[in-house]
């Protein structure tokens, strides 16, 4: 373990693991396919950040979550983002009270959905900027500040943010500076043919059935802590650290990005590289870092943080394929 680590026991490690796996394993019951999408989703819970999940309406993105919520027995909250919604909406605002006694009126604070453990904020570019950037401040700072008071969020505290990649007519793009905030991205895509029949049945009998609740709030908060003890050798992480400084085309070496990445990730791209691949190692049931870890989480970190140039977009070159390029380029010591 790290420098100033806790002294885990062998037995509350196979605990923990064992709480992971079964966390997945309630979600699968009731999401059909997307083993990819709920590993991603878990990772980001167990590394303590934020998901931004970009898919067609239907794919069960909100079911997604509620399971979530249900198999780790957290606080559950959903907010449908439209144009006239109000960072007051997000947040909370103050109420005039009267007190019937003393006739004494003073202001209280009324919590918004902010205040909730796991917050879906569906269709976040839907709202135009100031109530994005009053739900990701408190992301941000885990609180939120009115009228010159700090209320504090629970904790753990994770938000969901969906995007409709299709309909953008109407939309407000999230700044570049503003994604940095979240941990992951996540594509959430088609069902295979055998997938979609399965949840077509699943859905058209008696309904599904919640998630089993399988972990509780201290576990996970035990979890997250566990995550930042995992180990990362130094060559590992000068490896994730040559990754992202390798996105910026002033300093790279990699002619995929010189020629279509108009603009690179920063610094906290390499926070969130290696906190996720801590978090895909336990997930895999290891308590060290693997290059592979490093590799398989390169493009959901990466894929919101890195912008393509105009002659990228105009050819149709997909992120994804540049990130690989980088992936086949950079190797580590």
């Amino acid at each position: 373990m790290a420098d100033g680590a806790i002294a885990w026991s062998e037995n509350e490690i196979g605990e923990l693991t064992a709480k992971v796996k079964a966390l997945k394993a309630s979600m699968s019951r009731v999401i059909i396919g997307q083993e990819n999408v709920i590993d991603s989703l878990i990772i980001c819970l167990l590394a303590g950040g934020h998901a931004l999940v970009e898919g067609v309406p239907g794919l069960g993105k909100t079911l997604l979550v509620k399971s979530l919520s249900q198999a780790t027995e957290l606080d559950f909250h959903r907010v449908q983002f439209t144009p006239d919604l109000m960072p007051s909406d997000i947040v909370g605002t103050e109420i005039l009270e009267e007190d019937h006694a003393t006739r004494k009126r003073e202001f209280r604070f009324q919590q918004g959905p902010v205040f909730t453990q796991v917050l879906l904020a569906d269709e976040i570019n839907r709202a135009p900027p100031k109530t994005q950037s009053a739900l990701l401040e408190a992301m941000q700072e885990r609180s939120v500040t009115f009228a010159g008071q700090t209320h504090k969020l629970p904790k753990p505290f994770f938000v969901l943010a969906t995007q409709n990649p299709i309909e953008q007519a109407g939309t407000y793009p999230l700044p570049e500076a503003q994604l940095d905030r979240f941990l992951l991205r996540i594509d959430v895509v088609y069902p295979t043919e055998e997938e979609e029949i399965r949840m077509v049945s699943a859905t058209t009998h008696a309904g599904l059935k919640d998630a089993e609740p399988v972990m509780d709030v201290p576990t996970l908060l035990r979890l997250q802590q566990l995550v930042r003890d995992i180990e990362i050798g130094d060559h590992l992480l000068a490896y994730a650290t040559r990754l992202v400084r390798a996105t910026r085309p002033a300093l790279t070496t990699v002619p995929a990005v010189k020629q279509h990445i108009g603009w690179g990730a920063g610094p906290r791209a390499g926070q969130a590289l290696v906190l996720a691949s801590k978090a895909r190692a336990l997930m895999q049931g290891r308590l060290a870092v693997t290059r592979e870890d490093i590799g398989e989480m390169l493009l959901p970190v990466l894929a919101h943080r890195v912008l393509r140039n105009f002659e990228a977009e105009a050819d149709g070159i997909a992120i994804a394929d540049i990130l690989q390029a980088l992936r086949d380029h950079i190797r580590p010591d």
